[in-house]
């Protein structure tokens, strides 16, 4: 259903079962997908790619080109998965020739007023609670949570079922499984609500925890306390999965508060 009052151009290739409210502004170059619904006054710039079955409210930006002065007009996408939830005034931008595309996966749910700017690269299953403002090139992993006006460095790493408290400012790498809290920022321990949640069983909620010991409590240096968690805990794929991201965090963990 198309509203009159709407502008769609003629070169977009919109899906029939695509819902369009009256004022929305659809460039050329975009595709939406089955089932997606566009709020009022939404706006969908050149090179944006939505899914199936999303709803995009009043207000957005999708696909505006980046706030980088490197940008000189590259030809690249805002790329959204499918079943993802994109409420009021949230500013999505294209990538640059850095990574060529920013991109939200499939069953996220982005609050009203976030911004994700320029070569992000947001995974599933992923919340973004009102006013989190992403810097570019920001990688946030499947099953993140980020409270209310979280604030992430350029650059930064966040890991999967991470919970991150609400107007946290993340200028470091936040490691898989834990809460990170406080000011300065700092792990707080493990999420084990929300790896319950997620059917995490209790022997995997302890080996994590473990892991975390090694990392925060030994008075190791990562690098050290990755070389014996390696050498003494048996491998998992969640011990892999915490030991590759530290070995691949060019910024560094964020700290323990003990």
């Amino acid at each position: 259903m198309r509203q009159p009052l709407a502008y769609v151009h003629p070169d977009a290739k919109i899906a029939p079962s695509v819902v369009i409210e009256p004022f929305v502004t659809i460039d050329k170059n975009v595709i939406i997908g089955e089932g997606t619904r566009i709020g009022s006054n939404v706006t969908i710039l050149e090179g944006t790619r939505i899914g199936k079955n999303c709803i995009i409210f009043p207000g957005a930006v999708i696909g505006a080109i980046p706030q980088d002065l490197k940008f000189v007009g590259e030809e690249t996408t805002a790329e959204i998965g499918d079943n993802t939830t994109i409420r009021e005034y949230v500013t999505v931008n294209r990538g640059t020739a850095a990574r060529g595309k920013t991109t939200i996966g499939n069953d996220c749910l982005v609050m009203a007023y976030c911004h994700i700017a320029h070569d992000c690269e947001v995974g599933n299953h992923v919340i973004m609670s009102n006013c989190t403002q992403l810097a570019g090139e920001v990688v946030v992993d499947d099953y993140a949570i980020l409270g209310g006006g979280t604030l992430v460095h350029q650059f930064s790493h966040i890991g999967s079922h991470v919970m991150v408290q609400g107007g946290s400012k993340i200028n470091k790498d936040v490691p898989p499984f834990i809460k990170a809290a406080r000011d300065p920022i700092a792990y707080c321990g493990i999420n084990s609500i929300g790896l319950r949640r997620r059917n995490f069983s209790n022997e995997q909620i302890r080996d994590i925890q473990e892991i975390y010991r090694y990392l925060y409590q030994s008075g190791l240096n990562n690098s050290d306390a990755v070389e014996r968690i390696e050498a003494e805990l048996p491998a998992t794929k969640e011990r892999d999965e915490i030991i590759l991201f530290v070995k691949n965090s060019p910024r560094g963990i964020i700290k323990g508060y003990f």
